[in-house]
């Protein structure tokens, strides 16, 4: 839910919540994390804010990096999604609250952090940053690392549908969602727990 009685807006959710921060490669997910929880891009590992745990998949790329930089990217990257999912659902599962980066494109993911986080009491929220496919290319060449035109065209292809249906009021199996553009995401002041 947003609460607007503060400067700028927050986000507000349930203590334990588990709130996905969603959108095509590009749309600015980690450029928000930044912002309001201070990271660099640097970290290898989770960052605590209070009792909340922040997860980007920049954090397990980084990780990662020193042992498979010789590798090309195609075989890196399952190694890092495996490791960012993993994560994500290892602070679910201790009861944290959690604030992490994906690219929500995948329903079987969606429902497996779904269900996770029902086991621990808590909810999965979304947060979908919706930005046109020109925006999120320029946002990728922006930050010097932009995915192959059919890896994007495919994301594009499962946004779609995931963003009229979340416009359409739900998105199961999300408890909660909410649809930000650029200007709504960069007037965003905080997300907040409990």
């Amino acid at each position: 839910m947003i609460d607007d009685t503060e400067p700028g807006s927050a986000l507000r959710y349930p203590r334990g919540s588990l709130v996905l921060l969603a959108g095509l490669p590009g749309a600015g997910k980690s450029t928000l994390l930044n912002r309001l929880y201070g990271l660099t891009g640097e970290e290898t590992a989770p960052v605590l804010a209070g009792d909340v745990r922040i997860i980007d998949s920049r954090q397990s790329r980084n990780w990662w990096a020193r042992f498979l930089r010789p590798l090309p990217v195609r075989l890196r990257t399952p190694l890092v999604h495996v490791t960012h999912v993993w994560r994500i659902g290892r602070a679910v599962l201790a009861g944290h609250g959690v604030v992490a980066h994906t690219r929500g494109t995948w329903p079987h993911i969606l429902y497996c952090f779904a269900w996770l986080a029902r086991r621990r009491g808590g909810r999965l929220h979304l947060i979908l940053i919706d930005v046109d496919p020109a925006t999120a290319r320029a946002g990728q060449f922006a930050r010097g690392r932009a995915v192959t035109g059919a890896t994007f065209a495919r994301h594009c292809r499962r946004w779609v549908p995931l963003i009229e249906r979340a416009r359409g009021g739900a998105l199961p199996p999300a408890a909660g969602v909410t649809v930000l553009d650029r200007e709504a995401a960069d007037r965003l002041r905080a997300i907040r727990f409990g």
